[in-house]
């Protein structure tokens, strides 16, 4: 065998196996069917602004390991996360803040704010929500779900929100002061230079093969090598033969613009259902970029159809069964190993893959030790 391990996708996931894999002595070939590596935290250059083709990703963790880990490769900048909703033209902070309430209702102290949500809980007396609509409203009242929720889930999911499950929201934080950064956690930040420079240190003396569909000759593939570590599709990997997983997907509009800003944030978030995206991502303010001009992307949820890029399963209980059959086929195969988002059929942070990447590749490199 020519290799130790053929590694199917080179996102986080499979470019942080790959890293480690290599690192402990063993040969690795990464297959990735896009024309780039990186999978979707891939930047394409426009402009002097590196652009996040696939969507905004902005990098956040409380996991020590992770932190040092991404450091260990690239720095990253303070790029601190603060997104707007626009809501029929009027404009409210993200998370729900004090500066959402003030602009809401005119309140200016926590007690005024928190009078004003218990009283609205209050009138919808939901205390077992049977959809997500009436979860939200038992969580926040209907002024913050009708104008900041409603129309941004539904277009997201492309189902009304009566029709969608409670759990979708767990919680929906409310935080009584004036803090926009939307994430808590201890570290933040965007790749100075973008994400490539991350993918292209943990691929560094890698060898990759883009343009190349594993699931179009699985067969050859699998034979230059002791394991596969497969991170696309797991319905796709078994052709489908027990029925289709399914997904969510996106369709971007990307513009160039004669303006140095157009939007005065990197994301603006549209929550009215009647506006078809559910967000303007404007690249340069992730890292500041110098330039005359600037790029901004149309976010458009679309439903998803094989050939689709699936960006987000939909983790219901009968596609969470179908998941479970398909797995129960790849623990039946002692040559596989499956990871990413797609093969687990789980929506990770990125953050979080890299974790479970870190562990998988360690598990790994201890069954090799043990089996010597």
């Amino acid at each position: 065998m020519q290799y130790d391990y053929v590694i199917v996708g080179s996102g986080l996931f499979g470019s942080v196996f790959a890293r480690q894999l290599t690192d402990a002595g063993y040969k690795c070939l990464v297959l990735e069917k896009r024309p780039h590596t990186g999978g979707n935290i891939y930047c394409e250059n426009i402009e002097n602004i590196n652009v996040h083709k696939y969507g905004a990703h902005i990098f956040h963790t409380d996991i020590e390991r992770v932190w040092k880990y991404v450091n260990s490769y690239v720095t990253f900048n303070r790029y601190t996360n603060c997104p707007v909703a626009n809501y029929k033209g009027k404009l409210y902070n993200m998370p729900f803040n004090m500066n959402t309430f003030y602009a809401l209702w005119g309140v200016t102290t926590p007690a005024a704010a928190m009078d004003k949500i218990k009283k609205q809980r209050d009138e919808a007396n939901i205390t077992e929500p049977e959809n997500l609509e009436e979860k939200a409203l038992s969580l926040v009242g209907r002024d913050i779900y009708e104008k900041l929720i409603k129309g941004y889930t539904e277009k997201q999911w492309g189902r009304p929100a009566t029709e969608l499950p409670p759990f979708i929201i767990s919680r929906l934080p409310l935080r009584f002061t004036f803090d926009n950064n939307y994430f808590n956690s201890r570290y933040q930040g965007i790749p100075e230079g973008g994400y490539n420079v991350l993918t292209d240190a943990l691929l560094k003396g890698i060898e990759v093969k883009c343009n190349v569909d594993y699931n179009d000759d699985r067969e050859y593939w699998n034979s230059l090598c002791d394991k596969v570590l497969y991170t696309g599709a797991i319905d796709s990997l078994y052709d489908y033969r027990l029925g289709k997983l399914q997904y969510r997907s996106l369709r971007f509009e990307q513009q160039i613009l004669n303006t140095q800003n157009y939007q005065g944030v990197a994301v603006m978030n549209f929550t009215d259902r009647e506006t078809p995206y559910t967000r303007i991502i404007e690249h340069k303010h992730f890292e500041n970029a110098v330039s005359d001009k600037t790029v901004i992307t149309y976010e458009y949820p679309a439903n998803w159809t094989p050939g689709d890029e699936p960006y987000y399963p939909v983790n219901d209980a009968e596609n969470d069964g179908l998941y479970k059959k398909y797995a129960q086929l790849a623990s039946n195969d002692k040559k596989l190993i499956l990871g990413g988002r797609l093969g687990l059929y789980k929506y990770y942070d990125m953050d979080k893959i890299i974790d479970v990447a870190l562990t998988t590749a360690q598990n790994e490199i201890e069954r090799k030790l043990s089996a010597n």
